[in-house]
C-alpha cells in the first residue's frame, strides 16, 4: 500500500485543518518545500498536497509553495487537490511538474467533463471524493451536495475507465486523529473500479495494517505525522509487510 505524506498549503504555509474548518487552523512550517524534503528524507515515495485557498477559491493561489514541493520531490510524484476547475488550470499545473491532480468539486457539477479529463490527460487525474455523512461535500468542504458518495463514484465509472484513482476523505474524521471510517471506505472500495485511496483519521500502526487487509490502494496522513503520533518511516514498513 502507498504512503502519501501530505502537505496542505494556506496562505503559503503548511497547515493542518480540523474537519476541514479553516477556523481551526494550526501552522506547521512557513516554509512547504522543507517539509517535502523532510518527507522525502523519511522515505516517502509518494506525497499529497492540497491548496485550501483555492479549494475554497477556485482559483490556484499556493503556486509558488507548489513550485518548491515540486523542486524538492526531484522526480518523486506528487499530486495537488484544491481549485482544479477547468482545462487550463490542469494544463498550468501538470506543466510545473505535478504528476496527479484532484479534481472533486468540477467532477460532482460535471461529470461528463470530469470524464473527458480523464481521458485526456491519462495517468494524471485523481477523484476527490469527499463525504460528510456519506454525501459528498464541496467548494473547499463549506457546502454540502445531495449526491452521495457512491452515486458519484458510479456516475464517473459511466463516462470514463481512465480515472486513476480515487481519494476517499471521511471529513468528519480528518485531522481529528480517531483512525478512518472503515465502513464507509470498504463500501466506496466495493463500489468503485478505480483504486481507492483512503484519507482522513490514519493515526496508528494499526489503523493501516486494517487499511492492508481491506486492499486499499493508498493511505494519506496528514496530522498524525506533524503531531508525532505516527512515524513516517514505519508507517511505510508497515504498509509494505
Amino acid at each position: 500500500m502507498q504512503i502519501w505524506p501530505a502537505i496542505d498549503l494556506l496562505g503559503g504555509k503548511c497547515v493542518r485543518l480540523q474537519q476541514g474548518d479553516y477556523n481551526r487552523e494550526t501552522v506547521f512550517s512557513g516554509e512547504p518545500s522543507r517539509m517535502a524534503v523532510q518527507w522525502f528524507a523519511a522515505g516517502a515515495e509518494f506525497l499529497h498536497c492540497v491548496d485550501l485557498d483555492g479549494a475554497k477559491t477556485g482559483a490556484i493561489i499556493n503556486e509558488p509553495a507548489i513550485r518548491g514541493i515540486v523542486a524538492a520531490a526531484a522526480g518523486k510524484p506528487v499530486q495537488l487537490g484544491g481549485g482544479v476547475r477547468n482545462e487550463a488550470t490542469i494544463e498550468r499545473l501538470l506543466g510545473l511538474g505535478l504528476s496527479r491532480l484532484v479534481v472533486g468539486t468540477a467532477a460532482l457539477k460535471d461529470p461528463v467533463w470530469f470524464g473527458s479529463m480523464c481521458d485526456r490527460y491519462r495517468g494524471h487525474i485523481v477523484l476527490g471524493l469527499d463525504a460528510r455523512d456519506g454525501m459528498v461535500a464541496t467548494e473547499g468542504w463549506l457546502e454540502t451536495s445531495s449526491t452521495s458518495a457512491i452515486s458519484l463514484v458510479q456516475r464517473i465509472a459511466e463516462h470514463t475507465a481512465q480515472c486513476v484513482a480515487v481519494v476517499y476523505t471521511d471529513i468528519s474524521r480528518d485531522g481529528m486523529l480517531e483512525g478512518p471510517n472503515l465502513a464507509a471506505l470498504e463500501e466506496v472500495q466495493r463500489m468503485s473500479p478505480f483504486p481507492v485511496i483512503a484519507s482522513g483519521g490514519v493515526t496508528t500502526l494499526q489503523d493501516i495494517r486494517q487499511l492492508v487487509g481491506l486492499g486499499t490502494t493508498g493511505a494519506i496522513i496528514g496530522r498524525a505525522l506533524y503531531d508525532g503520533v505516527l512515524d513516517l518511516s514505519e508507517a511505510i514498513s508497515s504498509a509494505k509487510s
